[in-house]
């Protein structure tokens, strides 16, 4: 047993676990996760090695190979057989210069360091900390324009007394309704073809919308019994 671990230790060596691909790759694809890597393993976009226990390490190429498989379909719509076949391609023919991922079809929206956050939401640093220490926010190296106007909206909040720590459950009934609209689609979600996906992507604001509207009549409702 001691020989094998060994064995696989050595072998192993400047290769990457499951979790240290997720980190690596998810600041910049958020949705990416361990059943996911396992799904596009078996489509044939990335083909990691095995140690002699069964675990799955990852190279620099395979985590290159990703990146790009992941872009294409993020950006441009592809569907994984189309992107495998060009992965595949490129690979073969030694092109490396066709490993690197074409312009998008769409901007690539700006990310905010956190000094730049703080900044451009017009925060305190300790209201950042208290947001991230109670899960109002997810500490990430950089921020998506989202979490600014969240960040403004916590400080405006703050001065009335309202606290990030008082908004947990707001983020927790967030997640509670994200996971009814991701029932509700469950079925688009599950297929891989570009129309499915384009219609999931569709159909998920349009939803959250009408949940938004549901809610904010609750609210008004609740408000008014409040006020009268």
């Amino acid at each position: 047993m001691a020989a094998t671990s060994a064995r696989e230790r050595s072998s192993s060596a400047g290769l990457l676990s499951i979790g240290q691909v997720l980190a690596r790759l998810t600041p910049e694809f958020p949705d990416l996760t361990s059943s996911k890597l396992r799904f596009l393993e078996v489509q044939g976009i990335v083909r990691p090695s095995r140690t002699e226990s069964g675990y799955r390490k990852f190279s620099t190429a395979d985590i290159e190979r990703l990146r790009l498989g992941l872009t294409l379909q993020r950006d441009h719509y592809l569907p994984l057989s189309v992107i495998r076949e060009q992965l595949d391609q490129a690979e073969a023919t030694g092109d490396a210069a066709a490993l690197v991922p074409p312009p998008s079809i769409s901007p690539a929206p700006r990310r905010y360091r956190r000094d730049e956050l703080l900044a451009a939401a017009g925060a305190g640093p300790q209201l950042l900390n208290d947001a991230i220490s109670t899960g109002v926010i997810t500490a990430q190296e950089t921020y998506p324009e989202n979490t600014v106007a969240l960040l403004r909206g916590l400080v405006a909040l703050d001065r009335h007394g309202i606290e990030p720590r008082h908004l947990r459950s707001l983020r927790q009934g967030a997640e509670r309704e994200v996971s009814l609209i991701e029932s509700a689609l469950s079925t688009l979600l599950r297929r891989t073809d570009a129309p499915s996906r384009a219609r999931a992507s569709e159909l998920a604001p349009e939803l959250a919308s009408r949940i938004d509207d549901v809610r904010a009549l609750f609210v008004k409702d609740a408000l008014s019994r409040i006020l009268s």
